[in-house]
């Protein structure tokens, strides 16, 4: 990949099932309120997953506490805090770490995600991912407004591994924040559907955040990226 400078990735659900990382940190937090609060560590589970599957989202301690009849001004920070901390039991999607190795033994990769830098630094870890990247952007609580699709993330990223946007190709799985801020840019953008991520079915809210080409798994994004190369 000669004319290619750099491919960049998103994190959660591009590389690994962030399914996955909710059911580690549901499952830290129920051995937490287990020993803090008596509640059965697998009944705790069982009753956290089931509210994730039913689509809630944002405001799963503060119901399942209250079903519980505990106070949840104490408890849900400690539980936010577990969850974020914990030390996560995921594992990469299938053919990733392979595509990975084969791409960054030709072509600088860099990595750009957002969220408690904590808790995205445990996910890396536990992937044994990091040395695979030439730079990592972590956007931190702190820093919300500057969340995809704002495009200083990708600004960053680009900088710190010297590459022209126009010669780069940003990888995610998100239509409502991934692509726009890069092709913005003017970089080239793929998603990917992975059957189980949570955002396989999401829509673009228009066509410009959408990416220049979708695929349902890695299978064929070395040939993906050699057709970005013959356009540039």
């Amino acid at each position: 990949m000669a004319r290619l400078k750099a491919v960049l990735f998103d994190l959660d659900d591009t590389l690994y099932p962030e399914r996955a990382f909710v059911r580690s940190g549901f499952k830290a937090a129920a051995a937490f309120a287990e020993q803090e609060l008596g509640i059965g560590r697998s009944t705790g589970f069982e009753e956290l997953w089931a509210y994730f599957e039913s689509g809630v989202r944002g405001s799963t301690y503060n119901l399942w506490l209250e079903a519980h009849g505990a106070d949840t001004e104490r408890w849900v920070p400690q539980l936010v805090e577990v969850y974020r901390s914990h030390k996560p039991e995921i594992e990469l999607y299938p053919g990733v770490r392979q595509l990975l190795k084969t791409l960054c033994a030709r072509t600088p990769l860099g990595l750009i995600t957002e969220g408690n830098t904590t808790t995205q630094r445990n996910k890396l870890a536990a992937l044994d991912l990091e040395a695979m990247f030439g730079v990592v952007v972590i956007t931190d609580m702190k820093e919300r407004s500057f969340w995809k699709p704002h495009m200083r993330p990708y600004i960053n990223a680009l900088d710190k591994l010297g590459v022209e946007a126009a010669r780069s190709v940003y990888i995610g799985d998100n239509p409502r924040k991934d692509f726009f801020g890069a092709r913005q840019l003017g970089m080239h953008t793929v998603r990917v559907k992975w059957p189980e991520g949570l955002n396989t079915l999401l829509q673009a809210d228009s066509p410009a955040y959408e990416a220049d080409i979708s695929l349902p798994n890695f299978d064929n994004l070395l040939e993906v990226l050699a057709s970005f190369e013959e356009e540039s």
